[in-house]
């Protein structure tokens, strides 16, 4: 695919990045070489669905959902390329592993995952001009975000379940659509793209921040409430997740060596480094995602937070998930009253927690860490409040129509 960076403006980015002492000249011109690098074989399946039509899409279905035996006798090149090479799983993938699902994100809450770990992927990825144009474009981006964000929770679930990685499960396919809408926006968006914006449309680089927000940036935003993993955990999570990138068509060269939170930062540093500042597309793609979230979740039975307070809940993990600076950079408020009350939420979720792995070791492993630590400086009543009454009792802020706490 014809990329829009010259050799020249490559070096000169690596240049810059060198002079900064930023990164070691070899980390930059790894992550340097894949600005305008797409997805060779997703991206040439695009071109030979654009070719054949239908017939070559009914066998790119069959063989996704029935394996190599379902393409017949002389399938479309391209088609059976990329199915092979979803179909032959690294020699790293333990088949146990992808049975059992990704069982760390399984034990969240789907609240919290919907709240922290998808509405953070999407920001993460959006932070990206070059994604966020995508967004915008359709001049509906509000819409265009609820979109986004219904088939990013369903996705993710899919990918997520026991066995849905498995050929033809769920999951598996989902992920490797996925892998072809990213080829199909590449494709459409390089008709008409502004030639000055730095980067491929959907590239590597892109696919990496969208991998790093269901990795890092999420479990920094369900850390933010309380939601934490261990070190094993991180194993696992990166572990699963590194088969998840595989099937996306990520470069091996940005995933292979991330095996915790620590290399996740690392890379994310790199791509921060590489990727062009949020800008007012950015920021406008961001804003249409919280608004979303916060509408969806209000909406959703049970709801226990008006729209506002969502909203600020949002600003709030974001804030958190993304730091300080990035998140003034996208414009996102920061909202003090609750900010305050974020301990409380931490501490009702690590209790739950708890509870949901208890085993006589862990009460004593707690039991130990208890007797280290000083007490919590919170009310005490707060921590068996339901999350609307605390976060009224906390932050003052009420829903309408409800008795102020």
């Amino acid at each position: 695919m014809t990329a829009h960076l010259t050799p020249h403006t490559t070096s000169a980015r690596v240049s810059d990045l060198e002079a900064a002492g930023r990164r070691p000249a070899v980390e930059a011109e790894r992550i340097a070489a894949l600005l305008t690098a797409g997805d060779p074989l997703a991206d040439a399946v695009i071109a030979e669905l654009d070719l054949h039509g239908t017939p070559a899409r009914r066998t790119l279905d069959a063989g996704l959902r029935k394996g190599p035996a379902a393409l017949g006798e002389q399938p479309p090149q391209a088609v059976a390329a990329l199915l092979r090479q979803v179909e032959t799983p690294p020699s790293w993938v333990d088949p146990l592993m992808l049975h059992r699902g990704d069982v760390v994100s399984l034990s969240v809450p789907p609240m919290w995952f919907g709240l922290c770990a998808v509405t953070t992927a999407l920001t993460h990825t959006y932070a990206s001009p070059a994604a966020a144009r995508l967004l915008t474009r359709t001049g509906r981006p509000t819409q265009t975000a609820l979109h986004q964000l219904a088939d990013a929770g369903v996705w993710a679930r899919q990918a997520i379940r026991p066995g849905g990685l498995l050929p033809g499960g769920p999951g598996y396919v989902a992920t490797v659509e996925a892998r072809l809408r990213h080829a199909r926006l590449r494709a459409t968006a390089l008709v008409d793209w502004d030639m000055g914006v730095p980067g491929l449309p959907i590239g590597q680089l892109d696919m990496a921040r969208t991998w790093l927000g269901f990795t890092l940036l999420a479990h920094r935003a369900l850390a933010a409430v309380g939601i934490d993993v261990t070190g094993e955990e991180e194993r696992r999570l990166y572990q699963y997740w590194a088969y998840v990138a595989h099937l996306l068509g990520l470069d091996e060269n940005l995933y292979r060596d991330v095996t915790d939170h620590a290399g996740a930062h690392r890379l994310h540093q790199l791509l921060d480094d590489m990727t062009p500042c949020p800008d007012a597309t950015s920021r406008t793609a961001v804003a249409a995602v919280i608004d979303a979230q916060a509408h969806a979740t209000a909406q959703a039975p049970g709801a226990a937070l008006s729209e506002e307070q969502l909203r600020d809940l949002l600003h709030c993990i974001l804030r958190k998930s993304l730091g300080d600076s990035a998140a003034d950079r996208l414009r996102i408020p920061d909202v003090p009253a609750v900010t305050d009350l974020m301990p409380l939420i931490s501490m009702v979720n690590r209790e739950t927690r708890r509870w949901q792995t208890f085993s006589p070791a862990s009460a004593q492993e707690a039991r130990r860490e208890a007797a280290e630590e000083p007490e919590p400086a919170t009310e005490p009543i707060a921590a068996v409040l339901p999350l609307g009454v605390a976060f009224q009792h906390r932050s003052g802020v009420r829903r309408s129509g409800s008795p102020a706490a």
